[in-house]
């Protein structure tokens, strides 16, 4: 009874210390500080765990536990060292995909192992827990697996179009709730097999409908599935702390799902369905006029003269590591009396938050990384505008074309500043396959290549016009 009750009050301690990295992580100045304690709650949890399991299980358990604590450790140590930025997107989503397979097995172990004690409503009461434990499980599992696919480029990224994709949708759905009543009332092996097969189809079907466009909404939305299907675990396996952590992780992806939703005009319900009701993005690739293209050397002419500058990073900035040079850049400006600012889309990468992750592992002050909302009404009044990386959370189409893909989304109206330069690799569209007309307009020009070479020759531009400066300071004196 003591080891009971030790546990359960390490479950409380562990859910305050889970509790307390969420608050973290809400913002840059804390979000340090709520890794660790998310850190110290997952020791915790699974001490107590370990302790609550160590009364009913046999020593060569408890090595096997420890065995395979130190080699997921390890692997989880060592994707976390050899990892990029450009790469996160994927690994959490592939990350999810193990909590959905988790929650599948432990599912079907409910159904495989059933309490004797249980009968009459509780026994109805545990197959629906198994049921639908194993349903959002395998739907999780398969639909990060396809994120990860997508994310990673492995497959394309537009949108899937299967036809009567959303009958196949709904029809899955209902079947499923017929199989449910069917499992309750007389729980069999085949029904069962046929829920997981049928969630493992409609969790692929669903994210490979999705476009890219839309992934950073669906890696937040994954990660809610995930909480969720914990959640169902936590149930049949009677673990309050697996409940409420599951809760805390399923409402709060929720959440954020709806909030990027809404600040990429997208309806919440069509975008958890597969793109229900919403109009598949082209791929558009022709140009829309004659570009202008600058060199970095110009670039910094362009900037010395500037009084204000704001950057608007992308996921480009992110594959060329720029993140670093971007920071030096906005250093040099600043100590010449510019004013510099960062401009940052709420979806910007390919995952919510990666671009304030990657100014943050840059150094860049907190108080000049500013959201889409806080600086959008000062492009107007702003000398240059550097988009690195970035293409359709700057794409005037989403505001001037009603027949675009991404008409109503949001963007930052970097086009309304006096002189724009965009850095790209070429003029390809972005990741929604959507053309963008910012390229061709009067104020706007191209600096071809590597972000971070292009930076850093900028950089050297800097420098260069500044040489001239100081040798005619020292000869004055």
């Amino acid at each position: 009874m003591t080891t009971v009750t030790a546990s359960e009050a390490a479950y409380v301690v562990a859910a305050l210390l889970f509790i307390l990295s969420l608050a973290g992580l809400s913002q840059h100045r804390t979000s340090r500080s709520g890794v660790v304690w998310g850190i110290a709650g997952m020791v915790v949890a699974l001490a107590a765990t370990v302790g609550l399991a160590s009364k009913d299980i046999t020593a060569t358990g408890l090595v096997l536990i420890a065995v395979a604590t130190v080699i997921g450790a390890g692997i989880g140590l060592w994707r976390a060292r050899v990892v990029e930025m450009t790469g996160m997107p994927e690994l959490i989503a592939i990350m999810h995909s193990l909590v959905g397979l988790a929650a599948a097995f432990v599912g079907w172990n409910g159904y495989l192992d059933v309490d004797a004690e249980l009968s009459g409503s509780l026994l109805g009461i545990h197959h629906a827990e198994v049921f639908i434990g194993v349903f959002i499980g395998a739907v999780t599992f398969t639909g990060s697996v396809v994120a990860y696919l997508k994310l990673s480029a492995r497959i394309d990224s537009r949108p899937l179009t299967l036809p009567g994709k959303h009958v196949l949708n709904i029809g899955a759905l209902v079947a499923f709730v017929g199989l449910t009543i069917a499992f309750v009332a007389r729980p069999n092996l085949g029904l069962l097999i046929a829920v997981t097969v049928i969630a493992l189809a409609l969790g692929a079907h669903l994210v490979a409908s999705i476009g890219g466009g839309d992934m950073p909404v669906v890696v937040s939305m994954l990660n809610s599935y995930s909480g969720w299907a914990a959640a169902a675990s936590g149930f049949l396996l009677a673990n309050n702390l697996l409940i409420v952590t599951g809760a805390l992780v399923g409402s709060s992806g929720a959440y954020l799902s709806y909030i990027m939703c809404k600040a990429m005009n997208r309806s919440f319900i069509s975008v958890i369905a597969g793109g229900f009701g919403t109009p598949a993005a082209v791929a558009d690739d022709g140009e829309h006029g004659e570009h202008r293209e600058i060199s970095a050397e110009e670039t910094a002419e362009l900037l010395r003269d500037a009084s204000s500058v704001i950057i608007t990073p992308g996921y480009g900035m992110a594959v060329a590591q720029a993140q670093y040079p971007v920071a030096e850049l906005a250093r040099k400006l600043r100590e010449r009396g510019v004013e510099v600012r960062f401009g940052i889309h709420p979806v910007a990468g390919r995952l919510p938050g990666h671009m304030n992750v990657l100014l943050a592992e840059a150094n860049v002050p907190y108080d000049i990384v500013l959201e889409m909302d806080e600086i959008n009404d000062d492009f107007a009044d702003t000398s240059v505008v550097l988009v690195i990386g970035a293409n359709d959370t700057v794409n005037p189409a989403a505001t001037d074309n009603p027949a675009s893909p991404i008409a109503g989304m949001p963007v930052l109206h970097v086009w309304e500043a006096a002189s724009v330069v965009v850095f790209k690799r070429s003029m390809a569209a972005g990741y929604a396959g959507v053309q963008n007309p910012l390229f061709f307009r009067e104020n706007s020009q191209m600096l071809f290549g590597d972000a971070k070479q292009r930076v850093e020759d900028i950089l050297r531009g800097l420098d260069a016009l500044d040489t001239p400066v100081k040798e005619m300071a020292a000869t004055t004196r």
